[in-house]
Formats: C-alpha cells, structure tokens, sequence
C-alpha cells in the first residue's frame, strides 16, 4: 500500500479520532464464510482486519489473507503468533515483542527468525510493544508463550513496561487480555497507559458490551481491537 498504516493510526491518535479492528483467528475461521465475514465487517465500519493467532496451522494464514483480499478493501494487517504466520499477501505486520513476559523466544528469538522473511518484503512493519494482562482465564498467549500475565491490580508496572517498550522504540502499545478473557483490561491501566506514552495505545481482549468498549476509548485506547468472537457481539459494535 502507498499510504502509511502507522502514520495513519498516529494521526488519528493526534485527532482523538477513535479505530476499530476485527481480528479474525484463522484456525477459528471458516474461509467458506469470509465473503460474509467480510461484509459484516465492512458494515461495521471497521479501519482494519487483524489476521493472526496463537497457534495456526502452517499455511492457512496465506489462504485466508488472500480470499479476504477478494472480498475487501480494508487493509489487513498481521498479528502472528509465530513467524510462520506471516503472508506477503497482506498490508502490515504488527512486529511483536511480548514486553510482559521474559521468554527470549517472544522478546527476540521469533523476531530473528522472521528476518528471512521480511527483508524483501513489501509488508509495512510496524515495532509493536505486546503487554500481557490478566483477563481471568489461562489464555492462548499465556499457554503459548508461557509467560505471566501482568495482573490487573498492577498499574503501575503496567504503566512502566508501556513506558519501557516506548523507550525501546515500538511504535504502539498493545494491551491485550488474552483470547477468551473474562474481562478486558481495566480502565484504570488503560487510563494510566495513555497519560504516560506519546505513542497510540491499542486495547484488545474481552470486550463484550457496549459499556466495556465506551470505556476502553473513553480511557485512551485509539484503537480497540474485537476478537474473532466480533459476530457474537455485533450489536455492540453497530452503530460504531
């Protein structure tokens, strides 16, 4: 794409202009259902669709980018949980590191291995601090990474490590409850976040009504990510 996903997404923090993404888990997905998926979500008036989960099947995120290609213009951007996630065929890739947890493999070690695939890439990359907060449940990430989630009482640490991952040169700030949360992450570490970076904030993981997701924007969140569960709560989200 010509224009700059990232500088897009710091305009809009600059403008206090609110975004919206769906994020679609390819193992979650039926592709047969993506045209329709696809509409839904475009209804919404949804700024991006996130592909990408904890764990994925080898070449599934490729075919599911490029039948979505098909069917929308909306930029697609990789959220990967692993460096085998990753597709040309999409618009941006989220560069995580997981700045909660203090596994080498997710702070560094998938990072490298993506290099062979990014050098000649066209995918917009965009250094992203990923921070881990306890939604209620053990969730993918948790399982995966096999890190511990930052608890919810712990704004200042919260706070700190968003703070360092700005320092360290990410260009946003995610803070995620996990898949499956039981709660979103707080307003008050929201709120906390945002006072203390320069940077635009992005908050994701069990938002369910519409309060939840007025809170998250009301707090500073720029852009409130929707799992794959968005059609489940669809009537939370229309009109956005």
């Amino acid at each position: 794409m010509t224009n700059s996903i990232l500088k897009d997404i710091q305009k809009a923090s600059e403008k206090g202009n609110k975004l919206l993404a769906i994020l679609l888990d390819p193992d979650k997905i039926d592709i047969h259902n993506l045209p329709k998926i696809a509409t839904k979500i475009e209804d919404l008036g949804a700024n991006y669709i996130f592909v990408g989960g904890s764990t994925v099947e080898n070449g599934i995120t490729e075919i599911l980018v490029a039948i979505l290609k098909k069917h929308t213009k909306l930029p697609i951007i990789l959220f990967p949980g692993d460096c085998s996630q990753i597709t040309h065929k999409a618009d941006a890739l989220l560069f995580l590191s997981l700045l909660s947890g203090r596994n080498p493999e997710f702070l560094i070690e998938q990072q490298i291995k993506a290099v062979p695939y990014l050098k000649n890439s066209t995918l917009e990359i965009i250094p992203t601090g990923y921070i881990l907060i306890d939604g209620g449940t053990k969730s993918s990430v948790l399982k995966v990474s096999k890190t511990t989630p930052i608890p919810q009482k712990n704004i200042k640490l919260a706070t700190e490590t968003a703070i360092a991952g700005m320092y360290k040169g990410k260009q946003l700030i995610y803070l995620e409850a996990g898949s499956g949360a039981k709660v979103p992450v707080h307003p008050s570490i929201v709120s906390s976040v945002k006072k203390n970076i320069s940077i635009p904030l992005i908050v994701g993981g069990g938002i369910k009504t519409k309060k939840q997701l007025t809170n998250a924007y009301k707090n500073g969140a720029d852009l409130v990510v929707i799992g794959t569960a968005f059609e489940e709560h669809y009537n939370i989200l229309k009109p956005f």
